[in-house]
């Protein structure tokens, strides 16, 4: 007879052999076995999500984390609808609307359309859940198109079919979907073929609304000559002041250029006027050595490092030796102190560009790969890193944890990032350059890890660039900070992070200590 330990570890090689098949979502059908289930759940290995359904957890996940949860989100829909519904169904078109636009949050409640649905909402982890539509799907097939598993309205039926408030609610993704349409036929034939008036005025006055007045025009002519009433009607409650690029095929970058506008004129209001490069450059760089440790302990402390500002001095005199000291190569903490040094200094030197008067945006752009390698260096002198892995941004998809908002797909993520250092060439405004640097930034996270202190220093970079103090973020605010990019990233809301930001700024400027370090012993 097996022994307990026994059990557990046969549990745990079966829940491997799942995965290694790529099972996200694990129905009891595919672990029969009532024994290994109640082990691996007990132990933290599994959580239930629904009656019968299961996916697997990291069992050092503290209670009420939803991480496990928000990156299986999407693989673990997929497989539940389809054994539900077999391929009779398909995502709302406000939902496909969404992630034509590049937004793959987890939304609080997923609509999903099938003849076999019971009008009914399933509960899901997290405050989430599926609401089980019964409704026919398009008759026409070529209305709908299935990406990464998920079937849903393709790109002209979601903008044709989804709710006018849509528009409001989501007005960032609605303006993306509509940049993506090259020419009005791709939308007449349906809009024609079902004389749908009202719906063909509303995407008129959203195509107008957008500056794309040619499209608007063809659809409202062309309704007009097949002898159609035709109102044109702006959906949206605000004009967009830009013209985005026709030529653009990505979603991403439009969707950023799109994020950037809404919210600079949010976050001007909010911050005090830039004073200016200083006269003493000197002395504001000195002024930034100060801060080293202040600012090393609490960046590293909100990643969740155990750093003490003695560690910190250790690695910052020369004393951390990882090619010497066996226990030095093996302290995380310590490589995490060391890296951060080194990448400070690299800051500093573009700082000291930036002072000259060199563009901020530009200055980054070409330096923060440097900041990055000097960053985790330590960890490629150790062994535990190849230098192959800081060659450049990441090659796998990476998530957030205890977030709704899902980082860019590689592909995606290579698409954004180059517009994200454009705008900040362009923008004339430091406070802007700033909390939007970091912000999207951290929303497109195009690193396996360290993201959080490259936003930091590319914020604080951008601080300076208009004269504003170096600014501490404190670990004893970590929630408030957090919470306030998850608003951002998962609602497009960047309100409370621009507060959170310009008020750090204010205090600084006044002279106040937003950031301690903790008392000795």
């Amino acid at each position: 007879m097996a022994t307990p330990r026994e059990r557990f570890v046969e549990a745990l090689k079966f829940l491997h052999e799942l995965q290694n098949k790529g099972v996200v979502g694990i129905h009891t059908d595919d672990m029969p076995n009532r024994k290994y289930r109640e082990i691996l759940l007990k132990n933290g290995f599994i959580q239930e999500v629904t009656k019968g359904w299961y996916i697997a957890t990291n069992p050092e996940e503290r209670d009420g984390e939803t991480t496990a949860w928000y990156s299986s989100y999407w693989d673990f829909i997929v497989i539940f609808l389809e054994r539900k519904y077999g391929d009779n169904w398909c995502l709302s078109a406000d939902q496909s609307l969404l992630l034509h636009a590049g937004n793959q949050s987890v939304p609080q409640q997923l609509i999903v359309r099938s003849p076999k649905g019971n009008n009914n909402p399933t509960a899901l982890p997290h405050n989430t859940s599926l609401f089980n539509m019964r409704s026919n799907l398009p008759i026409e097939n070529h209305l709908m198109v299935t990406k990464n598993g998920i079937r849903m309205y393709n790109l002209q039926a979601a903008l044709i079919y989804s709710s006018v408030s849509i528009y409001t609610r989501n007005a960032i993704d609605a303006r993306t979907t509509l940049s993506l349409v090259r020419d009005a036929s791709e939308l007449l034939s349906i809009l024609l073929e079902n004389g749908h008036t009202t719906l063909a005025g509303r995407l008129a006055g959203a195509f107008r609304n957008i500056q794309r007045d040619k499209i608007a025009d063809q659809i409202i002519d062309t309704f007009k000559q097949a002898d159609y009433d035709i109102r044109e009607e702006d959906p949206f409650t605000t004009k967009l002041e830009m013209k985005l690029p026709v030529r653009e095929r990505s979603p991403y970058a439009n969707r950023i250029r799109l994020m950037w506008l809404q919210m600079r004129e949010v976050i001007i209001d909010r911050f005090e006027v830039a004073p200016g490069l200083p006269i003493d450059k000197e002395a504001f760089l000195k002024n930034i050595d100060e801060l080293y440790v202040t600012d090393a302990y609490h960046s590293l402390s909100i990643e969740r490092y155990r750093v003490t500002p003695e560690l910190i001095e250790k690695v910052c005199s020369g004393k951390w030796n990882a090619k010497e000291n066996e226990e030095d190569r093996k302290q995380r903490d310590a490589m995490a102190a060391r890296g951060y040094f080194q990448a400070f200094q690299a800051v500093k030197e573009s700082i000291k560009e930036i002072l000259q008067g060199k563009n901020a945006g530009a200055q980054v752009d070409k330096d923060h790969s440097k900041w990055y390698r000097e960053l985790f260096d330590p960890s490629v002198a150790a062994g535990i890193l190849k230098a192959s892995d800081l060659a450049g941004y990441r090659n796998h998809q990476v998530y957030i944890g205890n977030s709704q908002h899902v980082p860019l797909s590689v592909d995606a993520m290579r698409d954004a990032m180059p517009v994200l250092f454009e705008l900040l060439e362009e923008e004339p405004e430091a406070s802007v350059r700033a909390v939007l640097g970091h912000f999207i930034f951290v929303f497109i996270h195009p690193y396996m890890d360290g993201n959080g202190r490259m936003g930091r220093f590319l914020m604080n970079a951008m601080l300076v660039s208009g004269g504003y103090p170096w600014t501490v973020i404190p670990v004893e605010r970590r929630d408030d900070y957090m919470q306030a990019l998850e608003k951002a990233s998962a609602e497009q809301d960047i309100v409370p992070f621009a507060n959170f930001l310009g008020q750090l700024v204010s205090d600084r400027l006044q002279g106040k200590v937003v950031a301690n370090l903790p008392d000795a012993g």
